[in-house]
């Protein structure tokens, strides 16, 4: 008895880890940020195709991406302290939990700070926050004028509900007071989705 042929494995891209057919990199605009940036990714979101944090990662030299639910209290710390930042969440503030206050005169010093960032919905990124006390310590940032989101290939609750790399790219302007810095990044947010569209036209035609 033969056996039928496996299918032949699709090659992968080494640098946004997509399918060749798929692959993002030709997104990538190269920028570096004062603000150092940490981003915090679910499991879950490393294949998902929707997901912007490997654009985020990929374009912010010196970024970083770690991925994990829950995180070693030592290892958690290290990623948040390293070179002596002082590292703020991108969260908003929970309810009957207030998050303690950034040290004054920091918000004028942004190369000393370093945005943590979680990648995942919603509902885990409550998990995750959760199940690494070290993230609830951190002082928060929380976004202002948010406009409505570019991310249609991903459903949201609200208009204002943000992209990982949407909400970075604000936050980092924010910190940084800098709003067109960022905008190369939001444009090749822009050019993502819009691959990102065709790509699911492409695979469930009406």
């Amino acid at each position: 008895m033969t056996q039928s042929p496996l299918p032949p494995r699709r090659a992968t891209c080494a640098a946004c880890l997509r399918a060749q057919s798929a692959c993002i990199c030709r997104w990538v605009r190269p920028l570096s940020s004062r603000v150092d940036l940490l981003i915090l990714q679910h499991p879950l979101e490393v294949r998902n195709a929707k997901n912007s944090a490997r654009l985020l990662h990929l374009c912010l030299g010196g970024s970083r991406l770690e991925v994990g639910e829950a995180f070693s209290d030592a290892g958690l710390h290290a990623l948040l302290h390293a070179d002596g930042r002082v590292p703020v969440l991108l969260y908003p503030e929970t309810p009957g939990e207030p998050a303690p206050a950034l040290e004054a005169g920091l918000t004028a010093q942004p190369g000393r700070l370093r945005l943590v960032v979680i990648d995942a919905t919603w509902r885990k990124s409550r998990k995750m926050l959760y199940m690494n006390p070290g993230l609830q310590r951190l002082p928060r940032v929380a976004l202002h004028d948010v406009p409505a989101s570019a991310y249609r290939i991903r459903k949201a609750h609200a208009a204002h509900q943000l992209s990982t790399l949407e909400a970075a790219a604000l936050a980092l302007a924010q910190l940084e007071g800098d709003d067109a810095a960022y905008r190369p990044l939001l444009q090749a947010f822009d050019g993502f989705v819009q691959q990102q569209a065709a790509l699911f036209s492409r695979l469930n035609p009406s």
